[in-house]
């Protein structure tokens, strides 16, 4: 059995918006404003990724201006409040990904840990290759039932010797196995195979000796 092989580079903006830690304060917030991002890179030298500026690591100035330094909370919003280029606004241990890992590790992985809505796209020595949003990754949900049960037929199915008395039938991305199995023991084994396409929403069995519909 065969995961499917979409990876963060299927999915990613290739021509990606940045900064340099240079960067004044209004000239983010105009490129933010203008691209509608929540976040920058911020590069250095020939376009290695040096940090990243988020619409929160711009706030504390705004706080700073009605509340007074006091009420602003850790040292570091007060810096932030403070600063006013890339370099002193930046977080600076950005959070990267490259473009050869797969969605999944890109989503569950590194998004929903590190609670990021966009990763910039890095190759192998930091340089700047395009960024990957929460949206770009919830696009393999896109794709047509025809393409998904090709996937599930051939790359899930079509790998396991002896062939299985199974197939497989996709509506709105929910995948249902029809047929018989005779090794109860396979049944999760085979679900985790069929959910690890790109694309699917749920599985679920009509096998024999399984109530129909049940959710694998």
């Amino acid at each position: 059995m065969t995961d499917s092989p979409h990876t963060v580079s299927d999915v990613m903006t290739h021509t990606a918006v940045a900064i340099g830690s240079r960067a004044p304060y209004k000239e983010i917030v105009r490129l933010m404003a203008e691209w509608k991002v929540g976040a920058l890179p911020v590069l250095a030298g020939e376009g290695r990724v040096v940090g990243v500026v988020s619409e929160a690591d711009l706030l504390p100035k705004e706080a700073l201006r009605g509340d007074g330094p006091g009420r602003l909370g850790p040292l570091d919003e007060t810096s932030k409040a403070g600063a006013v280029l890339a370099e002193g606004l930046m977080s600076s241990t950005a959070v990267t990904v490259h473009a050869d890992a797969t969605i999944a590790e890109a989503a569950a992985q590194i998004m929903a840990r590190k609670r990021v809505k966009r990763l910039p796209v890095v190759n192998d020595v930091g340089l700047l290759e395009g960024v990957v949003s929460r949206g770009d990754l919830l696009k393999v949900f896109l794709r047509p039932d025809a393409e998904l049960i090709a996937e599930v037929r051939h790359g899930v199915l079509g790998q396991i010797s002896p062939p299985l008395q199974i197939d497989a039938v996709v509506e709105d991305g929910v995948v249902t196995l029809d047929g018989s199995l005779r090794d109860r023991s396979m049944v999760p084994l085979l679900a985790q195979a069929v959910r690890a396409v790109e694309g699917v929403v749920d599985v679920r069995m009509d096998l024999d000796g399984n109530s129909p519909g049940v959710p694998a």
